[in-house]
C-alpha cells in the first residue's frame, strides 16, 4: 500500500523561456491556481498524506511559502533539492531517506490529471506489492515514452520518443513503485543527455516482471504543461470545465475535507490566504 508520494518540481523549464527565467514552472498559474496544486491534489485523491516536494535550490523558499508543512491540509509535506536537472529517476535517489523501505508514488509537477473515478483508479493501483505505470492514448506518441504491447496484450517494452512508434500509448508523468525503487534507481547509468531516465527504470521493472500497465481511458484527461501551447491548452481546459460545471479542479482543501483530513474550522482558517478571490468563495461553500 502506497502512502508516500513525491512531486518532482525541479528542472529549469527551458521550453517555457523566457517566462520561467525568474519563476519555477510549477509555481506558474494554471488558470486560477498554481500549477503544483494539481499534482498535489492528485496524490491527495489517492489518499497519500506524506509528500516530498523536490525543487531547485533557488525556488524552494517559494514553495515553502505557498504550501508550508502541509498541516493546513491535514498532510505532511517535506522538501528536498535537485541541484541539477539530472533526470526524473534521480527523484528516488534524492528521496531515499523519505522513501525509507516503503513503496512510493511519483508525479511530475507539470502534469494534470482529471476525470471520472480517477480517485478509485489511483486507490486500486496503490494496493499490493506491484509497480504501475499509467498510459494514455495520444495523437503524437513520438513525443513521449511509448508502451509497446505484445499479442497477449502485455507490456513488451517502453521506448523513449521512438521515430516509428508501435503504439499510441504514451507513459504519463505518474508512477507507482514498490520499495525496490531506490536500489533500482541507483543502478541506472546516465543516458546520452546525462540524465537518469525514467524509461530505463521502467524497463528494469519490466525485466523483473513487476510492472503493471494501467490505461487511462477517454473519461480522464491528462495534460502535460511543458510547452507554451500545452500550457495554454491546460489553462483553457480548466477554465471551461470549472465554469461549465461549477466545480474546482485541483483544490487541495476540498479533497482534504472530503477525506476527513480537515474540518470546517481548518477551512475557515485557510480562507485568510485567499481573500477576495473566487477560490475563497468556492471554499466558503463547505462552511454551510
Amino acid at each position: 500500500m502506497i502512502n508516500k508520494g513525491i512531486i518532482l518540481a525541479g528542472g529549469t523549464g527551458t521550453r517555457l523561456n523566457p517566462i520561467t527565467i525568474s519563476v519555477s514552472k510549477q509555481l506558474m498559474p494554471i488558470y486560477d491556481k498554481p500549477m503544483i496544486y494539481y499534482p498535489l491534489s492528485t496524490l491527495m485523491q489517492a489518499k497519500i498524506k506524506n509528500v516530498l516536494i523536490i525543487t531547485t535550490p533557488h525556488d524552494q523558499a517559494l514553495f515553502k511559502k505557498l504550501l508550508s508543512d502541509g498541516k493546513q491540509l491535514g498532510i505532511n509535506i517535506s522538501y528536498a533539492i535537485q541541484s541539477q536537472p539530472n533526470g526524473i529517476a534521480e527523484s528516488f535517489v534524492i528521496g531515499e531517506k523519505f522513501i525509507n523501505n516503503d513503496p512510493v508514488a511519483l508525479i511530475l509537477g507539470d502534469n494534470i490529471f482529471y476525470g471520472y473515478q480517477l480517485d478509485k483508479i489511483l486507490i486500486k493501483n496503490k494496493k499490493g506489492n506491484f509497480s504501475t505505470i499509467f498510459g494514455y492514448q495520444v495523437n503524437k506518441p513520438e513525443a513521449y515514452g511509448v508502451v509497446e504491447i505484445s499479442k497477449e496484450n502485455k507490456v513488451k517494452k517502453i521506448v523513449e520518443k521512438p521515430k516509428k512508434p508501435k503504439s499510441n500509448f504514451a507513459v504519463t508523468g505518474m508512477y507507482f513503485y514498490d520499495n525496490n525503487v531506490v536500489s533500482y534507481a541507483k543502478k541506472l547509468k546516465p543516458s546520452n543527455r546525462g540524465e537518469l531516465e525514467i524509461t530505463d527504470l521502467n524497463n528494469l521493472y519490466l525485466k523483473k516482471n513487476n510492472l503493471r500497465f494501467q490505461l487511462l481511458d477517454s473519461g480522464i484527461a491528462w495534460l502535460d504543461t511543458g510547452t507554451h501551447e500545452n500550457l495554454l491548452n491546460a489553462q483553457n481546459f480548466i477554465s471551461v470545465v470549472q465554469k461549465r460545471q461549477g466545480i474546482m479542479i485541483g483544490c487541495p482543501e476540498e479533497i482534504a475535507f472530503k477525506n476527513n483530513w480537515i474540518n470546517k474550522k481548518q477551512i475557515k482558517n485557510n480562507l485568510k490566504n485567499y481573500k477576495n478571490s473566487d477560490y475563497e468563495a468556492y471554499l466558503k461553500k463547505f462552511l454551510i
